[in-house]
Order: C-alpha cells, then sequence, then structure tokens
C-alpha cells in the first residue's frame, strides 16, 4: 500500500452526521453488548438491574458531553482524549492520556476478534457440524478489518451503516418479541428500581454499562473528517441518545422475558446464549439463526470501528513527535493512516496468537476481560477529559459560552465519573470473576495507571530535551510550526 512520509492531516470533509452516528454506534456493538456484555453483567452483577446502569451511565456521559462538545470546537487532533487532555491539563498529562489511550483501545479491539472467533466457531459448528478453531474465525476478521482499515473513511462508514442498520433491526424485533409474551407475572419495572443498584456489585454494573458507550469517543476521533464543526455536535447527542434508549430497552426486554427474578439464574445458566434461548421460545428459527449472524457482524462492525480509532491515536502521536514519525504515514490513495493500521493488526494478531499458543479461555480472557479492562482504561480518559475542559476554559476564558458548558457541567461531571471509577476498581474482582481480594482485582487496574505513569515521564523528558516536541502536543493539523515561549501555553 503506498504511503506518505509524514501527512500533517487525515481526509477532510467526508463524514456527515448520521455516517458519525454509525461509527459512534457501531462501536458500542449493540447486538454484542445486550447479547453478551449486558447478560454477563446479570450472572456477575447478580441483580436484574442492569438496564437501570445504562440509564444512570446516560446521564453521567450526557453531562459529560455538554463540555465535550463545546471544547470540539477548539480541538483539531485526530487523538480525541489524548488532545484534550493536553490542552486542559498539559502536555506530559496528555502523554500519559495517549499511553493508556492506545492499550485500552488495543485491548478491546484483540477482545473483539477474540470474541468473534468463539461466536464464528461456535455458530459454523452448529449450522454444519464441523469444528474449526475459533481463532481461524478470529485471523479472517483481522485480514478483512486491517483490509477496510486502509480504505477511504466514507466507505467504511456504509459498511458500519448496512451491519448496524441489520444488528438493531433484529434486536428490536427481539425486544418486542419478549415483552410481547414476557415471564409470568407479566410486564413490570422491577428492573429499572434504584434499588437494583445498592443490592447488587454498583461499581461492576455501572462499569459493564459503560461499555455500551465507549463508541463516544469516536465523535472527536473522527472529527476532523467530519463536514463542518457542527456535525460533531449534531452527532453526539443524537448517538447517546440512540445507544441510551437501545441498551436499556433491549435489557430491560431480556429481564422481562426470562423474569425479573430468574434472569440471574437463566443468564448464570446459558450464559451469552441466553438471549437466543430466550428468542427461541418466541420467534421462528430462521429469525433466531439471522440474531446470530447479525451477532457476530456486530463483533466485526465494533472490531472495524476501533482499529480506526487505533490507527487514529498512533497517528496523532507520531504526527505530534510523541512517537515516531512514522506513525503518521497516511495512504497516498486514500489518505488513511496505513501505518497506525498495521500496527493496529499486528498488536490483534499478537494477541489472539498468544491466547491461542497459552490455551486460554478466548471468551473471557480475551473478549471478556479484554473488553473491560479496556473500558477501564477509558474510563479514566473520560473523567480526565472532563476535568481538562474545565482546565482550558479557566486558561483561555469562557469565549462567550458561559458557566454552564465550560464549568459547571463539566466539574459536575468529573464529580460523578469519579465516584464511578472509584466503585469500578473497588469492584474489579467480581467484574472479572476472580473472587473477593484475588490479584488481579487490583494488578490490571494498576497496570493501568503504571502505563499513565510512564507517558507522563515520557511527557517530562520530551519538555526538558525537546520542547520544540513538548509546545506541538495537542496541536493536531496546528502542530507543523509552532513558537516556544510563554506565548505558546496560552495559544494552546
Amino acid at each position: 500500500m503506498p504511503s506518505s512520509n509524514v501527512s500533517a492531516a487525515l481526509a477532510g470533509s467526508r463524514l456527515g452526521v448520521l455516517s458519525i452516528v454509525f461509527f459512534t454506534v457501531a462501536a458500542g456493538a449493540p447486538a454484542t453488548i445486550v447479547g453478551g456484555v449486558s447478560v454477563s453483567g446479570f450472572a456477575v452483577a447478580g441483580t436484574p438491574g442492569v438496564p437501570l446502569g445504562y440509564l444512570a451511565m446516560a446521564l453521567v456521559v450526557g453531562a459529560f458531553a455538554i463540555g465535550y462538545v463545546t471544547m470540539s470546537r477548539h480541538v483539531d487532533n485526530a487523538g480525541a482524549f489524548y488532545a484534550y487532555i493536553a490542552k486542559g491539563l498539559g502536555g506530559a498529562t496528555g502523554t500519559g492520556a495517549g499511553a493508556v489511550a492506545v492499550v485500552s483501545y488495543l485491548m478491546i479491539l484483540a477482545g473483539l476478534v477474540g470474541g468473534f472467533g468463539v461466536g464464528a466457531a461456535d455458530f459454523a459448528e452448529r449450522l454444519t457440524g464441523l469444528a474449526v478453531a475459533w481463532w481461524w474465525f478470529s485471523a479472517a476478521a483481522i485480514l478483512l478489518v486491517a483490509t477496510l482499515g486502509v480504505q477511504r473513511i466514507d466507505v467504511n462508514g456504509r459498511v458500519l451503516a448496512l451491519l448496524l442498520l441489520a444488528e438493531v433491526t433484529v434486536l428490536l424485533v427481539f425486544d418486542v418479541a419478549f415483552v410481547a409474551a414476557p415471564a409470568p407475572g407479566g410486564v413490570g419495572f422491577g428492573s429499572l428500581d434504584p434499588a437494583e443498584l445498592v443490592i447488587g456489585s454498583t461499581g461492576s454494573i455501572l462499569l459493564i454499562a459503560f461499555t455500551g458507550f465507549i463508541g463516544f469517543a469516536n465523535l472527536t476521533v473522527l472529527a476532523q473528517q467530519a463536514r463542518d464543526p457542527r456535525t460533531v455536535i449534531r452527532a453526539a447527542f443524537l448517538s447517546l441518545l440512540v445507544i441510551s434508549a437501545l441498551f436499556t430497552a433491549s435489557t430491560w426486554a431480556i429481564t422481562e422475558a426470562a423474569g425479573p427474578g430468574e434472569v440471574v439464574a437463566a443468564a448464570d445458566r446459558h450464559s451469552t446464549r441466553l438471549l437466543f434461548v430466550l428468542a427461541a421460545d418466541r420467534l421462528p428459527a430462521a429469525i433466531v439463526d439471522l440474531g446470530n449472524a447479525l451477532y457476530l457482524t456486530s463483533l466485526f462492525a465494533a472490531a472495524l470501528a476501533f482499529h480506526h480509532v487505533c490507527a487514529r491515536y498512533l497517528f496523532a502521536l507520531g504526527r505530534e513527535g510523541i512517537g515516531p514519525a512514522w506513525w503518521a504515514r497516511t495512504s497516498t490513495r486514500t489518505a488513511a493512516p496505513v501505518a497506525g493500521s498495521l500496527i493496529a493488526t499486528g498488536a490483534a494478531s499478537v494477541a489472539v496468537l498468544a491466547t491461542g499458543v497459552l490455551g486460554l479461555d478466548p471468551a473471557v480472557h480475551l473478549f471478556f476481560w479484554g473488553a473491560t479492562t479496556g473500558a477501564l482504561g477509558v474510563l479514566l480518559l473520560v473523567l480526565l477529559t472532563s476535568i481538562a475542559v474545565v482546565g482550558y476554559f479557566r486558561r483561555v476564558g469562557g469565549n462567550g459560552y458561559g458557566a454552564w458548558p465550560t464549568t459547571i457541567a463539566p466539574t459536575g461531571a468529573s464529580v460523578l465519573l469519579a465516584v464511578v471509577l472509584v466503585l469500578a476498581v473497588s469492584s474489579y474482582d467480581t467484574t472479572l470473576g476472580v473472587g473477593p481480594g484475588h490479584a488481579l482485582g487490583w494488578v490490571v487496574p494498576s497496570g493501568l495507571a503504571v502505563v499513565f505513569t510512564l507517558g507522563l515521564v515520557w511527557g517530562v523528558v520530551l519538555k526538558r530535551a525537546r520542547p520544540e516536541v513538548y509546545a506541538r502536543i495537542g496541536l493536531g493539523a496546528r502542530a507543523t510550526v509552532v513558537r516556544i515561549g510563554p506565548e505558546e501555553l496560552v495559544g494552546r
């Protein structure tokens, strides 16, 4: 694939509101979240309160979005959270955030292709009777994602649109069937009782619910390729509305089909097959099989979306000199970040290979652990970004926006996000399913803290040894020429 040496910008003016919404919602993998992660959430948290978790996280993310989209008008960078944090909290903190972002998104990407391999192997065996190793399917997914990853971004948007529309349609058909034929006792709203968040493991419920909102970061990762600044703002709130409504309604429908008092036991018994077990009792086999197939396309669509996010983070870090310059190489034909795409492909391949060689359970150790650990890292980034919004507007002035979007809303969001992060970390052993007090419950979050610290230290090194590079951190496409001096801090 021909590539430029170092490009200052990605292909611009190619994405409209709906394209960005498709990328954002697809990255949330609706069928995967509802049929896989959410069902695991019922079992792990031991409560039917998962739907309420989505509502709670929608409110938190909504508060965060107010400051996030306000500051988006001042950030022109494919590095998204990293760039916000650098502008609001300083370049060194930004490099720490960039390190966490790359590691977190690569873990999510690897988990998704692992989950695809497991699901595809199971589906193929049920259809044909042939047992094929899961990693063959994961390898095929990696190859196809890598091929699409260096194509034009708008072409990928159309692929994601088709896959997303199909899986959401089938999910809604399942939802209607579940509510139309509920468990004995009829339709109710007990799973939306706030007490359910207290009865179960609150931190686990909120972290699992947050996985459905991870794709929200795609809004500003893709902002540099949007048709105009208002596109991102419109896409933000439309995406949030779609995500929160879809996940809340679908998980509530599952509790109604299984029964609020039985859904935890059913999730324990059937695991990620629960959605299709419930559907098989109410719908024709052909529709259930279609749902199974779209569960796989959901995983694939999410993998494709996160592949783009990983590639664009690496592109941003390479362009600004934080990483090697070759990270910023782009295709001369499609203007896609080809170097970042190759790195993302390589990382996913290594993760799948290591899981297979070590004989680990890909569904647990690659898919679920990768997704939840990546989600924990992204949750940290969202918290730092919310704080950075306040810091940025305190330094440059309100720019006429007023106190609500620049101070009040992001401050409130920061407090809420900090509470969610503390709860998620404190119950992380429960989330992993390893039991109270297990070493992994603190080793994994500590690992993310180490990654952040190493990135922070690298930022300090750059500030002292390469001030011209440090001055460009977070500037995005404007990072080509920067004056070093006190005035540079004002212009960030």
